[in-house]
């Protein structure tokens, strides 16, 4: 028998870039969709360094400002770097007595920014936004700051937006939104979570449908 570890298929540095969903708060394994993924292609052969690079709270604005600084610290010139976005939440979150968080013509001018950018440096995927429990009310990040409330209606509205853009920039987009705001288990799942962040279950099922994505196996297999 051999010493060695069996032979990798392939071997990337995959930077994932977002806010609390990319970071999998609520998740009680502390794996989220990232981890779950990632592992995934591990026991399918591949070799993957993955850099969780989502912050809580994080909106656009934010994203901005720091996500090329920290994915260059992460991805050498010659590394096979690969870029992979899910924003969008705290855009569309409505701070109450102040408006929304980032409005959408804003949101939309700071995503085609920064992820014209992405595109045009790596291999880059874009997921949408994934739907609430409109049943709980928003968790607040720190006692005595400010309320927050969400509507999926509004959030629906920037995930389009997103879409729109990433179809102009020639981004792989996956539509999560969509696909879960009218199931049941997926409410469900947020339900017996937070209302805005799943359990390890919900986690689970977004990371099993990333994991069947064209796009992102079109970077394995």
């Amino acid at each position: 028998m051999s010493i060695f570890p069996p032979a990798r298929r392939s071997f990337s540095r995959i930077c994932f870039i977002g806010d609390a969903f990319t970071v999998g708060a609520g998740d009680e394994t502390s794996l989220g969709w990232v981890g779950r993924l990632c592992a995934g292609e591990w026991e399918r052969g591949h070799d993957i360094s993955t850099y969780n690079l989502g912050i809580r709270g994080n909106s656009s604005r934010e994203i901005a400002k720091r996500w090329r600084q920290e994915c260059e610290a992460r991805l050498p010139a010659n590394a096979n770097g690969r870029l992979v976005f899910m924003f969008g939440g705290n855009d569309a979150k409505e701070v109450v007595g102040h408006g929304f968080e980032v409005p959408l013509e804003e949101a939309a001018a700071n995503a085609r920014c920064f992820m014209a950018e992405a595109a045009a440096w790596r291999p880059t995927l874009w997921i949408g936004l994934m739907p609430m429990n409109e049943a709980k009310p928003y968790p607040q990040l720190l006692s005595g700051g400010p309320q927050y409330r969400f509507s999926n209606a509004r959030q629906a509205e920037y995930n389009a937006c997103y879409q729109n853009i990433a179809a102009e920039l020639g981004i792989p987009f996956l539509d999560l939104h969509t696909r879960l705001i009218d199931d049941p288990a997926w409410m469900a799942l947020t339900q017996e979570g937070d209302g805005s962040n799943p359990t390890s279950e919900g986690y689970a099922l977004v990371s099993a449908i990333i994991s069947k994505w064209h796009a992102w196996r079109a970077w394995f297999d």
